[in-house]
């Protein structure tokens, strides 16, 4: 398995962040040629949807980024499905009629993309399944996704002091990472903890379907039965604790998150949030950038590993809690102490040995 040094990768990753505005200064929200030449070396990146914070402000720039700093002439053209399957279909054609010649594609359903695959390959274009799995690429990267579940729920069990009831989350039914999540989670939280209610598969990772899910079991439940809820990404976490507190409930059960979002960061600083699984997204989208480079030039990727048939790049989940963010997310770079510690957090960040 290829797998540069975190610290290394992650920190020149954020240097070429800085490159962001200038290359999102030239996009749109569902499809946009970052070009710079070269009509053989068309690169398409389509991303699912924009709701999730990290694909439009680490994983689109980042790539990009990577893409330009390794290939003069190539040209990046950029599309976003807005959780739509049967427009991320047409933009793949799309994409293919503009002269894509690597596709890098995170699919909103990923068992639903055979066609795409097909299709690109009949273009003699090469697909990168990003993020999420699609039999029949060429080659995919991602994390651990069972690890990530397993490390949330046993985070949540160890927040909780043992057991007790619980809400449960998950993502998109669409979405082959939260199977897996799932899975993980369930690895670990089976047999410790009580469901209170059945468990929710969140359509499209909405933050107000699981603000509205948690507003509804509130309406069932008594709050103090609730020890801990599963939330599968953080974006969801932030629609629990917002039904939570619209309650009128004080004393925050540990809740669970993943992505590392900026907003997370700080809820966990502030005690509402137990935890986030940071997933180094620079590593991935750098990597991302370097396949697809090349790729579009011919050369060889370097050692892959194997997933379920597919050529794989795997990378490493990390658990952020109140006691390791200095050591996470902002010594690797991907965030800053004056961004975390703004306003309100300022008092947070003090007590966190932040500022």
């Amino acid at each position: 398995m290829a797998f540069a040094p975190r610290r290394a990768v992650i920190a020149s990753a954020a240097l070429a962040l800085g490159l962001a505005p200038a290359l999102a200064a030239c996009s749109s929200p569902n499809s946009s040629p970052n070009s710079s030449g070269g009509g053989d070396k068309t690169i398409a990146l389509l991303l699912p949807e924009s709701k999730t914070t990290r694909y439009e402000t680490f994983d689109k720039p980042l790539f990009e980024a990577k893409v330009k700093e390794l290939c003069s002439d190539c040209s990046v053209k950029y599309y976003n499905a807005d959780q739509d399957e049967q427009k991320q279909s047409q933009q793949v054609d799309t994409a293919i009629s503009e002269g894509a010649k690597v596709i890098v594609l995170d699919p909103v359903n990923g068992g639903g993309a055979g066609g795409m695959i097909s299709a690109a390959h009949d273009a003699g274009a090469k697909v990168i399944a990003y993020d999420r799995f699609i039999e029949g690429a060429d080659y995919y990267m991602s994390f651990d996704n069972e690890t990530v579940g397993r490390l949330q729920g046993e985070a949540l069990v160890e927040a909780m002091g043992g057991g007790g009831g619980i809400l449960m989350l998950n993502g998109a039914p669409s979405d082959p990472n939260a199977a897996q999540f799932k899975k993980g989670a369930h690895s670990a939280l089976d047999g410790k903890v009580k469901l209170l209610a059945k468990e929710y598969d969140n359509p499209d990772w909405s933050p107000d379907n699981a603000q509205k899910y948690v507003t509804d079991q509130l309406s069932k439940i008594p709050a103090k039965k609730i020890k801990g809820v599963y939330a599968a990404n953080d974006g969801q976490a932030g629609g629990v604790i917002a039904a939570l507190k619209d309650a009128g409930v004080r004393s925050l059960p540990p809740v669970t998150g993943q992505d590392a979002e900026l907003a997370a960061i700080q809820r966990i600083l502030a005690g509402e949030q137990a935890m986030t699984i940071y997933k180094p997204i620079p590593v991935e989208a750098n990597k991302a950038g370097e396949v697809a480079v090349a790729l579009v030039n011919g050369d060889d990727v370097g050692e892959t590993t194997d997933y379920n048939g597919v050529k794989s790049f795997i990378f490493d989940p990390i658990v952020v809690k109140k006691d390791n963010v200095k050591d996470t997310v902002v010594a690797d770079g991907f965030y800053k102490v004056a961004d975390i510690c703004a306003g309100d957090y300022a008092k947070a960040c003090q007590a966190a040995g932040l500022s």
